[in-house]
């Protein structure tokens, strides 16, 4: 998510080796402005950048992507790797998102040869999956692409409503599908981005919209006073009334920037719960009520959490609600209290915590299911509802549990497996033996990782921290310093680096690449306290724990600084920023990847408003400490040798907006004397990552990996002859 940079951009040598003489980087003038912060003065030369829809910005970008194009397209082998990348990529099938209601299993499958993920249903474990959405059939005449961004199947799996957008943009319609013949009904719910249905029995279900704006509107008011409804099927949407959010109950108080949802599980037919998000911040509100005949009408909701009470998860079953908690609990704790009288300063702790943190709950008919991390390794145990200690459950192999699903109707749970070398198979897991089934969803990936390893090691930060640390490689390699490595780091939100299969990166590793992932502060692997200590006042941890895995690889020969690369994706913007901003000479090239890197005016974004719980604000002295700190564009300096670096955003992201990447570009371009390149991607037809098709993904990956190549000294990714 984020920025960009400074002054006129003349790039006479682009790199050390590659001239492309048929193109030029366009010029950037320089338009100073200064603004006080406190007393801090703060320049800001490429201000003009983030107003993207100005013609001569969009004719600057343009006049970037075509320059970067013509780049990437004269590096030697790049379409060599981009065949590699596709091969790897459609040699076997993804399955992910599973849900089982009804008896019916749904889920995501991109399959290969299909460029889009789609949605599938099987009306029983073993029956033949029928294709129930293809958006690769949405796609326009001009090439613009639709994906589907979210599912949620009925409680009896009769209809599926989900949601599509175009292009990357993750700007929803909401739709309604028969599940047994494919029937799409006239239910058509715009502005359906955060929509979240949820079904009640009869068939109608609550969901959330966002306002209709006038064209006037700034950004940031794209996600405020969002409100929760309730749909019937057939019934127009606009002339239905709110039943959560923003100025609907007075006896819930709710901020414009906060994010409502309303909850209905079978486990707990009596209730409803109202769900408050403050943004991106993990600790929620919480409200009930008793579910009454007209789900339409006006409700008395009573408080059951505020952010006070740490709670960031929940499930409930019966008359009990369960919750999960870091409050004086860093590593978490479960606890249970009555719906009816709902009472957390006496609620029971059942799941007391421990060394493990405790990363999510899911409710089956028989038992809590509990999502443990331990030491890095995904853990599950199952807490009967009626008496008995917590029992473990058995995985078949030590990994990370990337998704877990219970049905509060159905006994038992489904997971989904993985590890950095083994490919994900979904499991099911028999409540009365135990025992785990696959379900054959999936096979497992055909891409042969056989001679790939993965190590866990620990690299001391600047302040003595121990910094988990994640290598992955090939068999036997020589620690001589001499290999391209790839370092990953993150560091927001309390997201934790689980380990991933991703088959593409053979295309990496099989040219002796070493990939690996810094388990930065700000993260989620060691619980609150782990999260904390890289947020806001404390953002420098996070960088320092990026460097210090830098610094792990160079000192243990994995690499060396000149065939070292740093990235950093959307959050990780900040990360990256900072490390090659602090540390250039640790790198030899960079990838801010849809990166967050002017912090400082972060908050106008679109979803600038729901960050500041994770990054802080400029209206107040020490928020404007820790984004100034944090804000990798202010700290770039002229003059300096600062690594290669390949910028990416997509046209419609509407989670880090695109000038972020524009003004870090320009700046980079200006200040650096490397005579390395710095490249700005834009992808017209994509926004933050999560809606783009295979294809884009695979050009975007190969585009990268000949860069890093290039850049790294891969003597096979190298020009005949430099250029200069």
């Amino acid at each position: 998510m984020r920025r960009l940079m400074e002054s006129l951009l003349v790039l006479a040598v682009i790199g050390a080796d590659l001239a492309v003489a048929q193109s030029k980087l366009p010029n950037t003038p320089v338009r100073e402005v200064t603004e006080d912060y406190f007393g801090t003065k703060v320049m800001d030369p490429y201000r003009w950048l983030e107003n993207t829809k100005d013609p001569e910005v969009a004719a600057w970008m343009k006049a970037q992507n075509d320059y970067t194009r013509a780049v990437l397209a004269s590096i030697p082998g790049r379409d060599q790797l981009l065949d590699r990348i596709k091969t790897l990529d459609n040699a076997g099938s993804v399955v992910s998102g599973l849900q089982v209601w009804g008896g019916r299993y749904f889920y995501f499958k991109t399959e290969p040869g299909s460029d889009n993920r789609k949605l599938y249903t099987r009306d029983n474990p073993n029956a033949a999956e029928r294709l129930l959405v293809d958006p690769e059939k949405l796609t326009t005449a001009d090439g613009e692409h639709f994906s589907i961004d979210y599912f949620q199947p009925s409680l009896d799996g009769k209809y599926v409503a989900y949601g599509i957008s175009p292009g990357g943009s993750e700007d929803s319609v909401l739709h309604v599908i028969e599940s047994a013949t494919g029937k799409v009904l006239s239910d058509t719910i715009d502005r359906a981005q955060f929509g979240q249905p949820n079904w009640l029995p009869d068939g109608s279900f609550f969901y959330t919209r966002t306002q209709k704006l006038p064209p006037d509107a700034p950004p940031t008011a794209k996600y405020q006073k969002l409100r929760s409804y309730h749909h019937v099927l057939g019934t127009d949407p606009d002339t239905e009334t709110a039943v959560f959010g923003y100025q609907v109950s007075p006896d819930v108080k709710v901020t414009e920037d906060d994010f409502p949802m309303v909850g209905f599980s079978p486990g707990a037919p009596k209730y409803l719960l109202g769900l408050l998000l403050h943004g991106v911040k993990r600790e929620v509100d919480l409200y009930a009520t008793t579910l009454q005949g007209d789900a339409s009408a006006k409700m008395m909701w009573k408080k059951v959490a505020d952010e006070a009470d740490a709670v960031t998860d929940f499930n409930s079953h019966g008359d009990s609600l369960y919750l999960l908690s870091h409050k004086d609990a860093s590593r978490f704790k479960v606890l249970r209290t009555s719906l009816e009288n709902p009472d957390l300063a006496h609620a029971t702790t059942v799941v007391p915590p421990s060394d493990r943190v405790v990363v999510g709950i899911a409710a089956a008919s028989d038992a809590l299911y509990v999502q443990d991390l331990d030491g890095g390794i995904g853990r599950l145990r199952r807490l009967r509802y009626h008496g008995g200690a917590i029992q473990p459950v058995k995985l078949p192999f030590d990994g990370a549990i990337q998704s877990l699903f219970a049905n509060p109707t159905e006994s038992g749970a489904w997971l989904e497996l993985t590890s950095w070398t083994k490919s994900p198979l979904w499991y099911s897991l028999d409540a009365n033996s135990g025992n785990l089934t696959d379900t054959r969803l999936v096979a497992p990936s055909p891409v042969d990782y056989s001679q790939v390893e993965s190590e866990e090691v620990k690299a001391k930060s600047a302040d003595g921290t121990m910094v988990p640390l994640s290598i992955v490689h090939k068999r036997g390699i020589t620690l001589d310093g001499s290999h391209p490595a790839w370092l990953e780091g993150y560091g927001s939100y309390g997201i934790t680096l689980s380990p991933t299969f991703r088959p593409t990166l053979l295309a990496f590793f099989e040219r002796g690449g070493v990939f690996a992932v810094a388990h930065a502060r700000g993260g989620g692997e060691y619980g609150e306290d782990w999260h904390l200590s890289g947020q806001k006042l404390t953002k420098q941890h996070t960088i320092d724990d990026m460097l210090a895995g830098a610094q792990y690889l160079i000192e243990h020969k994995y690499t060396s600084a000149a065939h070292l690369a740093g990235e950093g994706t959307s959050a990780g913007g900040i990360t990256i920023g900072g490390a090659i901003t602090q540390r250039p000479d640790l790198f030899g090239a960079a990838l801010i990847r849809v990166g967050d890197s002017d912090s400082l005016r972060s908050e106008l974004m679109a979803s600038g408003p729901a960050n500041i719980p994770e990054f802080g604000t400029v209206k107040d002295r020490d928020g404007f400490k820790a984004l100034y700190a944090m804000d990798a564009y202010q700290h770039v300096k002229p003059n300096t040798a600062y690594p290669a670096i390949l910028l990416t955003t997509g046209a419609n992201d509407p989670r880090v907006a695109p000038w972020q990447a524009a003004k870090m570009a320009a700046r980079l371009q200006a200040s650096t004397n490397s005579g390395k390149p710095v490249l700005l991607r834009v992808d017209y037809d994509a926004g933050h990552g999560l809606g783009s098709t295979k294809t884009q993904r695979d050009e975007e990956q190969a585009d990268e990996i000949a860069f890093l190549f290039w850049q790294l000294g891969e003597p096979e990714i190298q020009p005949a002859q430099a250029h200069k």
